[in-house]
């Protein structure tokens, strides 16, 4: 079975973790998972992988470091409208902003930078995926759906030069229509939803991510309570659909 994660900040305000605890979190898993990116070939034993969304600054200033010191693999998905090449903003500028005004204020590099990102991308520990181009709710009336899985796609591989193969919904947000779209385009597509895959298959053709925001303890999500909890979500979705 494969465990995808969902995680947003460490030491932020909203959507967020303890620096401490989630260093522990992470310690936890290098001890008892192994760490993958999506693949179709068979996977190791006990697979998990983590997905960051957005590509918040304090990504790169906190959590890629903790990924490198315990050798984990994660995904960083981000929307490139937000993204500037390079910045020479202070930590104190970008770190300052409360999580509801990160995009309003990303001139002030409150994202990761493309330079920091081919940093990152370069290291082996983190594959750059794409969060759509804008952060749009791709099931609202003025979404551009095909702007918004393809300009973003687009536009990483410009920037960094690698194959984008992995979308993950903004909002967790999408319906048949808009897999359909997606499935044009990348062979991977993430989700919110707190259930438990088979492999990089998903459900339904969708991988479901736990939410790994707000831990109380570093290991509490995995308790047999939870990943039965997760199992049996798993089961009812594959019944009834996404």
């Amino acid at each position: 079975m494969l465990i995808s994660m969902m995680y947003h900040h460490v030491e932020s305000d909203r959507c967020s973790n303890e620096l401490a605890i989630f260093e522990q979190h992470l310690a936890y898993i290098s001890q008892n998972f192994t760490s993958v990116f999506p693949t179709f070939e068979q996977l190791p034993n006990k697979p998990i992988c983590l997905v960051f969304d957005d590509g918040y600054y304090d990504f790169y200033k906190f959590i890629y470091p903790l990924l490198k010191k315990y050798d984990l693999k994660a995904l960083l998905a981000v929307t490139p409208k937000y993204i500037l090449d390079d910045t020479d903003k202070d930590d104190i500028t970008r770190l300052r902003f409360e999580h509801n005004d990160l995009f309003k204020e990303y001139k002030n590099a409150t994202f990761c930078t493309y330079k920091e990102l081919q940093e990152m991308q370069e290291s082996g520990n983190i594959q750059i995926v794409s969060h759509s181009y804008s952060h749009k709710n791709l099931l609202e009336d003025d979404a551009n759906v095909e702007e918004e899985l393809l300009k973003s796609k687009e536009l990483i591989e410009k920037k960094l030069g690698n194959s984008v193969e992995s979308f993950v919904y903004p909002f967790g947000k999408y319906d048949q229509k808009v897999l359909d779209e997606t499935m044009k385009y990348y062979k991977y597509s993430f989700r919110i939803g707190n259930a438990i895959n088979k492999d990089f298959h998903g459900i339904n053709g969708v991988i479901y991510r736990i939410d790994g925001d707000f831990l109380t303890t570093p290991d509490a999500i995995f308790s047999f309570s939870n990943m039965f909890k997760f199992r049996l979500k798993a089961l009812t979705k594959k019944i009834t659909g996404n």
